[in-house]
């Protein structure tokens, strides 16, 4: 058997065991109720959106240094998997909101500036569509791609900077922000 089918099967087995984990084995929230298990989901498709574009803009740099083809291929692959899991950000949030806030959408600082990101990175890869000049195309979308990523610590920081009805930080939220060990 190759071992990319292998590895394939393993992340299967471990997806798999993580959504078990996340529905059957960890309590369910007093306050929020049974919703709260979208944050499983929703929490570490926001951590790998930000490392995608972090990757994709330190590939963007080192293009706009090197000019090296393999920065290029880099930049606009971390941008696809980032724009990927940022749309399951904004898919999941609004299915958290509805019977939390009950509305499905607020024009709030966190969901605006993320829904801005995820604009920014539509535009990115559509930029890349219309340019046919491969050189051209790599360093004008690299530049925008640097542009784009200031975004990311706007939204990291929208609910520490502005008072906002986006929940505060769970993670990384100092003393008494975050869930108990066993919602983890």
């Amino acid at each position: 058997m190759k071992k990319s089918v292998i590895a394939a099967l393993a992340v299967m087995v471990l997806l798999g065991g993580a959504a078990y984990a996340s529905f059957f084995v960890a309590p369910t929230e007093r306050t929020m109720g049974t919703i709260q298990r979208i944050f499983y989901l929703h929490m570490p498709s926001a951590i790998t959106a930000f490392a995608a574009f972090l990757v994709c803009f330190v590939a963007n740099v080192l293009y706009v240094l090197k000019r090296e083809q393999s920065w290029d291929w880099l930049g606009v692959s971390a941008a696809e998997v980032g724009l990927a899991f940022v749309s399951v950000v904004l898919v999941t949030g609004p299915i958290w909101a509805k019977p939390v806030w009950g509305i499905w959408w607020t024009w709030d600082a966190r969901l605006t500036s993320t829904f801005v990101l995820w604009l920014l990175y539509v535009a990115y890869l559509l930029l890349r569509s219309m340019i046919e000049d491969p050189e051209r195309r790599a360093l004008l979308s690299a530049v925008f791609g640097i542009f784009a990523f200031l975004d990311v610590p706007l939204v990291y920081m929208s609910i520490r900077w502005w008072r906002t009805q986006h929940p505060q930080p769970v993670i990384f939220g100092g003393p008494g922000s975050g869930l108990a060990p066993a919602m983890w």
